[in-house]
């Protein structure tokens, strides 16, 4: 069997729910993933930590494949993963930086303020990733439901849900803190 026959067997297997299928794919794929992840980021930790949130996405998103080159349609979401990283690790940085700003600046007494965004920090790392990253690109971010929707590749009726049982769940952790 050729290469793309095969792979073409191996989607439509994955699309039933074949979880061998995946597991096929997935060593078809890891290598050269794992090596476009540390390429760009230079971090084996990271890469790994990327190709696994890479290959849940397959799972999840497999259904939304039409054909053509699967290999191109894998590497895309890869690009997606890694440009949504480089927008978090620009946020931390902006954040650290401002946290960083008010201690020089002698603001170290901890203010009311800087409690509840201790706490908010710590109530969006106990959110699911996607989660959190919806509520950090909608409020942080200032990006509207139309821009996030479209960005994900989603109905704005899903996205506005999904924020608001964030932001719901994020409220209920914050009560706990």
């Amino acid at each position: 069997m050729t290469e793309p026959q095969e792979i073409e067997n191996l989607i439509q297997k994955c699309k039933k729910g074949d979880a061998e299928a995946f597991n096929r794919l997935i060593e078809l794929y890891a290598d050269r993933c794992y090596a476009y992840f540390f390429r760009l980021t230079g971090r084996t930790h990271v890469s790994e930590e990327l190709l696994s949130d890479l290959f849940i996405r397959l799972v999840k998103k497999i259904h939304s494949f039409k054909g053509g080159s699967f290999q191109n349609w894998l590497f895309t979401m890869a690009s997606n993963l890694f440009r949504d990283y480089l927008r978090r690790q620009s946020r931390q940085k902006k954040i650290i930086e401002k946290k960083a700003a008010l201690l020089e600046a002698g603001q170290t007494s901890p203010k009311r303020k800087d409690r509840i965004f201790d706490n908010l920090q710590v109530a969006l790392e106990k959110l699911d990733a996607e989660t959190a990253e919806l509520i950090t690109l909608r409020y942080y971010g200032e990006m509207s439901f139309k821009d996030l929707a479209a960005m994900r590749n989603e109905p704005i009726g899903t996205t506005l849900s999904k924020v608001h049982r964030g932001v719901k769940k994020l409220r209920h952790i914050m009560e706990r803190l």
